[in-house]
């Protein structure tokens, strides 16, 4: 059996999910309210100053913080269910069920919310390992469950979720700077 991980954002879509989830859920007035108020948090990340994780962490407190669990996890769905098959990479997603069938094991492996991700992936018939949100009596509590699942934590999440030894050939798909330890657990790597 092969196995076959791909990272989502920019591998098998043409835009960044986050961001257009983020204007999807607010409205164009509250997003660049909040986008503004995400800017120093920004700068330190884009600098070196702040870890990716941290800042995101950020965005999502400005954001979301204390938003009814339900409401958001309906808006997520939806999101799901009715953009994130207009954001395809088309031959990308081809490439995603070639492997599928060739009775590969498909795993998507994304920095990505599993809020937005999972009902996609349950559709599609694959796997994910991705970044959580953490909820706290019913509303969200601006913190990660999980970290980040970027770098080095795609490789961790692999490695804690998969015996790779079992794989007769893995391929992995990336497109930036955050997949290279993803990739580099692979026999065959594609770098977008």
């Amino acid at each position: 059996m092969n196995l076959a991980l791909f990272d989502f954002d920019g591998t098998l879509t043409t835009k960044d999910s986050l961001g257009e989830f983020l204007k999807q859920s607010v409205g164009r007035k509250k997003y660049l309210l909040n986008m503004f108020r995400f800017l120093p948090y920004f700068i330190l990340w884009q600098t070196k100053l702040m870890n990716n994780g941290v800042a995101k962490e950020h965005l999502f407190r400005i954001f979301f913080k204390g938003m009814d669990e339900e409401f958001f996890k309906s808006k997520a769905k939806e999101f799901s269910l009715t953009k994130l098959d207009t954001m395809l990479n088309k031959e990308r997603f081809k490439l995603l069920r070639e492997h599928q069938a060739k009775g590969d094991r498909v795993v998507i492996v994304s920095a990505s919310m599993r809020c937005w991700l999972q009902p996609w992936c349950d559709k599609e018939g694959v796997e994910l390992l991705c970044t959580h949100l953490k909820f706290e009596e019913g509303t969200f509590c601006g913190k990660f469950l999980t970290p980040n699942c970027h770098g080095i934590e795609k490789a961790n999440r692999i490695k804690a979720h998969l015996n790779l030894q079992e794989y007769e050939t893995i391929h992995a798909y990336g497109d930036s700077s955050g997949d290279k330890e993803m990739l580099a657990l692979a026999h065959k790597s594609t770098l977008y």
